[in-house]
């Protein structure tokens, strides 16, 4: 999907500026927008600190992570005070993360993720740089990719075959409901989402969910109402299409 892309990069040497200039022509000219479904992604003016991309019909906004190699847990992103800031504003970008083969020219996979998954309890603070560093003192931060919910991470490309366009559509509109809440409010869905997903079995009962009490006790510590707080979020996910009502405190789940 990269073959026409490769003619731009003549003049570079660097395999990571090649990687970088090729993947984003390709978001350019071939990523449409998943909230929407406009045709096309436009870029930001360069270093832009916010984001890559933006969708000129709904006004979403898009940061492209690229690599050879598959994305891992975790990934390097930007200062933590900063990203902390835009979660409180509720101006992160979404991700797009990207994984290329420019010896086939070609895009191997790729995921997208909405912004409404990114919450605090995703956002690892790193360590400050060392004295003798460049930049001494920065502090950046780590994404937990593998704490976001699999209904957050969506598949556009998966090992070179494209997905259905409305499906991917559909799939982005289905946890939509999260962004009406507060940014202060969404992470308590999220947790307990992701607390669901760990759950085995497709039909459970409230108190296999009241086992990770402990866990969002830690990422809520002030928090004084943590099982009221879980039937809340499943209320939610109740009144939003992604759990059934079973009765007798039973549930399945329908993601």
């Amino acid at each position: 999907m990269l073959t026409d892309l490769l003619a731009a990069t003549d003049t570079y040497r660097s395999a990571s500026q090649i990687a970088r200039i090729v993947t984003e022509q390709w978001a350019a000219e071939c990523m449409f927008c998943p909230n929407c479904g406009c045709a096309r992604l436009s870029r930001f003016a360069a270093n832009t600190p916010l984001a890559d991309f933006f969708c000129a019909s709904c006004g979403e906004h898009y940061e492209l992570k690229s690599r050879k190699s598959p994305f891992g847990r975790t990934l390097a992103n930007g200062a933590y005070a900063k990203k902390l800031e835009r979660l409180r504003s509720d101006s992160s970008p979404n991700l797009l993360l990207l994984q290329y083969d420019l010896r086939l020219r070609q895009v191997v996979n790729l995921t997208a993720v909405p912004k409404r998954f990114f919450t605090h309890s995703i956002i690892e603070k790193r360590r400050p740089l060392s004295a003798h560093a460049r930049r001494a003192g920065w502090i950046g931060s780590n994404i937990h990719l593998h704490l976001v919910p699999s209904i957050g991470r969506i598949r556009v490309i998966a090992n070179g075959v494209v997905m259905n366009k409305d499906e991917i559509l559909h799939r982005w509109k289905r946890t939509a409901f999260i962004e009406d809440a507060a940014p202060s409010a969404r992470g308590w869905v999220v947790d307990v989402l992701a607390c669901i997903e760990k759950i085995d079995t497709e039909v459970f009962e409230l108190g296999d969910l009241y086992r990770f009490e402990d866990h969002l006790q830690s990422l809520y510590p002030s928090n004084r109402n943590v099982r009221p707080k879980i039937r809340q979020q499943l209320q939610v996910l109740r009144e939003n299409g992604l759990l059934e009502f079973l009765g007798n405190g039973k549930y399945r789940k329908l993601l």
